[in-house]
């Protein structure tokens, strides 16, 4: 069994997470937050929230998306994976504008990570 298309998505996934931390510093020069500070404007405070929230999220995705690739299949998890990165990356995007419009991007991949656990479960179910 090959999990090509996993490895993928997880690639893209830990490419995504490099990306807001990238943020995160570029936001630290732009608002000359000296670290270790964790306090600043409003544009910091969104990118630091962004990272924070995806490694948060990273925890529970990735044991999902390689227990339905290992269960259910390939296909199946990397299609349920690109919807979860595609989410992070409208989440991100819509945050770093105002905090209010990070709902939609956050509920997709949310909603895409139980997606996977489920495809899991499902898949050890029937053996």
């Amino acid at each position: 069994m090959t999990l090509l298309w996993t490895s993928w998505i997880t690639i893209a996934a830990l490419a995504m997470y490099f990306w807001t931390a990238y943020a995160v510093a570029k936001a630290r020069m732009r608002c000359q937050v000296r670290a270790p500070f964790v306090d600043g404007p409003p544009e910091f405070l969104r990118a630091l929230r962004v990272q924070g929230n995806t490694v948060e999220q990273l925890i529970f995705f990735l044991p999902a998306l390689w227990l339905c690739a290992f269960w259910s299949g390939d296909r199946l998890a990397a299609a349920g994976g690109a919807v979860w990165v595609l989410g992070r990356i409208w989440y991100a995007l819509a945050y770093y504008r105002a905090a209010e419009k990070r709902g939609p991007g956050f509920t997709i991949s949310l909603l895409a990570a139980v997606a996977l656990l489920l495809g899991a479960i499902a898949g050890m179910s029937m053996r």
